[in-house]
């Protein structure tokens, strides 16, 4: 994927972009991440459950009619009732 030289030139774009001084927080920042989503996926491994999207559908029971077109119920054009 990347070699050496590549993280390497990356490090000192960060570095320069960021600061050097705002990369030890950075840093600790990252690490704190990473343990957060390891230890949330270990429990989600130990629950045995696994966590799918909840999707939500509205049905409306008597849609309005087209323009034009005759109400529930109501006669069409030319129909007695």
């Amino acid at each position: 994927m990347f070699g050496l030289s590549e993280i390497a030139i990356l490090l000192v774009v960060v570095a320069l972009v960021v600061g050097a001084r705002k990369l030890p927080e950075l840093a600790r920042n990252a690490g704190k991440a990473a343990r957060i989503l390891k230890a949330e996926a270990r429990e989600m491994k130990a629950d045995g459950t696994r966590r799918e999207p909840t999707v939500t559908y509205t049905v409306k029971a008597n849609p309005a009619p087209a323009a034009g077109a005759p109400a529930a119920g109501a006669p069409a054009a030319g129909e007695k009732h």
